[in-house]
């Protein structure tokens, strides 16, 4: 399938999508990310246009007809502004500039314009917890602008005196490791960084700095930016006294920076409640451009999130709990009940990212490339994609991708030791596979990042190709789920966020219903039958779509040919958009899911209730 094409809008969009009211809730296209799907993209890895290998502006305007064909609703592009690289882009030197590596501002302008063509928004990475040390503020902040500057931006970051018997001034330790303090030996002050030294933090205690952020996100928007990703949403404002955080337990010797991090109750140094003043002054601009605004909240309860999200702060954020289960009907479960309860439209759903294992690398363990990891993301990724909210696809998942093999060597991830490449985030960033070949048509040059090159059936030409010629791909699969998740965009409207659990709360079967939707899906390693409405109609089965582990490798991609649905109605022969009801159900109702599948039903308008799935 190619996709359901989305209507044209302007590229400067300021006050387009505003309510009469000036509230969002009063117009249903101020609130335009509800039920739609974004597709992450690592801009270094993406796509090459100037064969320096580094990917940048130009390689996504040269793929945005593969994103149209997939379907996605918007793209959240990582930062692209000039930076000295000590992590990758995410050490802002300049907020309101290209870092000539990734193009200009003129690039990203034509980005903006040939994206909006095809209907598809474009949402750009904010990093507004620290900058790069390089970065004017932090320079002048140092005294190397002169006595004048320096008292000006000296309090737009985080100074304190050594401890009373020297050392850092509180037991913080960092994201990546290590203490989050570094000492200026010029002043004999320490300075804080909850990352990198080369990222100190700024200080959002101090109202210069939200005035000048107000400028940075009007900048992008009057460019036609459709909304921003909030880096380290959770982390802005510290604690004003900058107590010391209690800790758990010894940090052990040569412990990950995980084991550093969980080693201390984060009371003080992150999820301080005046962070949300931030973010509802940032929600009433956002608001008059119609812009999405939401963040890397990340925490794995469900109330914890609900602190982060209230009613007039950020508009959503990622939650991260999916990136930390196994392929467990418990863990699914809870990773999906609760949140899409008490948090409903404003969750971002992701299996994976830029900072974590890919999930069919996580689901498939051992198996991982023998397509059970890839099957089992798609599931998930189907029970997510109907539930409220805004599922995000990260670039490859769709093409069914594990983490890349990269040589202990080539390790280039500040996050680690030197040579432990799983301690890092290469193995998610390696290029993307366009095409068999050199680099995998990623770039003519050597990758900034070597990895082994990906067999042709990993490559996006290559399931373009088996898609097109009627066989099975994980990309035709997601192809096909973003066309049924479009086309059922009314309904899912129409039912809000309302959502009725109708499984058993145990077993292999985790299914739900919203609306006149039916969405199942078989968590267990077994196959699994489960009970359908009388009447309904298959829209989407992942393991006939898809070419799941227990499917034949050449079957056709023909539903009939291969899996007759449970209403004995041919699915290929069903009109998703419009059906209502369907044949009857075969015998006994039921129908069987491959392990590690999902579908989604059409249920007729009339039914009011469904049989609870005891299986």
């Amino acid at each position: 399938m190619t996709g359901t094409r989305r209507p044209k809008f302007a590229t400067k969009q300021p006050d387009r999508f505003a309510a009469d009211s000036g509230t969002p809730e009063s117009d249903a296209l101020a609130r335009w990310w509800t039920d739609a799907v974004g597709y992450q993209v690592y801009l270094r890895s993406f796509a090459d246009s100037d064969n320096d290998g580094v990917g940048d502006l130009g390689g996504v305007i040269a793929k945005l007809d593969y994103l149209a064909r997939l379907g996605v609703d918007f793209v959240w592009i990582t930062p692209f502004y000039p930076s000295p690289g000590d992590d990758w882009g995410y050490d802002v030197a300049d907020y309101c500039d290209i870092d000539p590596l990734f193009g200009d501002l003129a690039t990203l302008d034509r980005l903006l314009a040939d994206a909006h063509d095809r209907g598809i928004r474009v949402i750009t990475d904010l990093v507004p917890n620290h900058t790069s040390s390089a970065h004017r503020w932090f320079q002048a902040a140092l005294g190397h602008a002169g006595p004048t500057d320096r008292a000006h931006y000296r309090d737009y970051y985080i100074w304190r005196d050594p401890a009373p018997g020297g050392g850092p001034p509180n037991n913080w330790v960092g994201y990546f490791g290590g203490p989050a303090w570094s000492l200026d030996s010029e002043s004999g002050q320490y300075y804080l960084h909850l990352f990198l030294p080369s990222q100190p933090d700024l200080n959002w205690r101090n109202p210069a700095v939200a005035a000048e952020w107000d400028d940075i996100l009007r900048f992008w928007l009057d460019r036609g930016v459709d909304g921003f990703r909030v880096d380290v949403a959770g982390g802005l404002v510290k604690d004003e006294q900058l107590r010391s955080n209690p800790q758990l337990r010894p940090v052990p010797p040569r412990a990950s920076r995980w084991e550093q991090w969980e080693c201390f109750e984060h009371l003080h140094d992150v999820f301080q409640p005046e962070s949300q003043d931030v973010f509802r002054r940032w929600r009433t601009i956002c608001d008059s451009y119609g812009a999405f605004l939401h963040g890397e909240t990340y925490h794995l309860e469900p109330r914890g999130m609900d602190a982060l999200l209230p009613a007039d702060g950020m508009h959503g954020g990622y939650w991260f709990a999916p990136m930390h289960i196994g392929w467990e009907p418990a863990q699914i479960r809870s990773t999906l009940h609760a949140p899409s309860e008490h948090l409903a439209a404003r969750l971002l759903w992701a299996m994976s990212s830029h900072d974590m294992p890919r999930a069919p690398t996580r689901f498939g363990g051992a198996a991982a490339h023998s397509g059970w990891g890839a099957a089992r993301t798609l599931a998930f990724n189907v029970l997510a994609a109907f539930l409220p909210g805004t599922l995000v696809l990260y670039q490859g998942e769709e093409l069914g991708l594990t983490d890349g093999e990269v040589a202990s060597e080539d390790k280039l991830d500040p996050v680690g030791p030197a040579d432990d490449v799983a301690a890092g985030r290469d193995g998610c960033r390696t290029p993307m596979p366009w095409s068999d070949g050199p680099h995998n048509g990623f770039s003519d040059a050597a990758p900034w990042l070597r990895a082994a090159e990906r067999p042709n059936h990993e490559t996006a030409a290559a399931q373009e190709a088996a898609s097109d010629a009627a066989k099975r791909s994980w990309l035709g699969a997601y192809r096909e789920l973003l066309e049924v998740l479009h086309q059922q965009r009314p309904r899912l409207e129409a039912a809000g966020t309302d959502v009725a659990w109708i499984d058993s709360g145990s077993g292999p079967i985790v299914s739900y219903r919203r609306g006149s939707l039916q969405v199942m899906a078989n968590v267990s390693d077994s196959p699994s039958t489960a009970p359908v409405v009388d009447g309904a109609a298959l829209l989407f089965d992942s393991a006939v779509a898809g070419p799941h582990p227990l499917a034949a490798a050449d079957a056709p991609s023909d539903r009939a040919a291969t899996a007759p649905s449970a209403t004995g109605t041919p699915i290929s022969d069903i009109d998703t958009s419009e059906v209502e009801t369907a044949a009857p159900n075969g015998p006994n109702g039921g129908y069987t899911l491959l392990p590690a599948s999902a579908a989604v039903w059409q249920t007729p308008e009339r039914a009011r209730s469904l049989v609870r799935t005891d299986s």
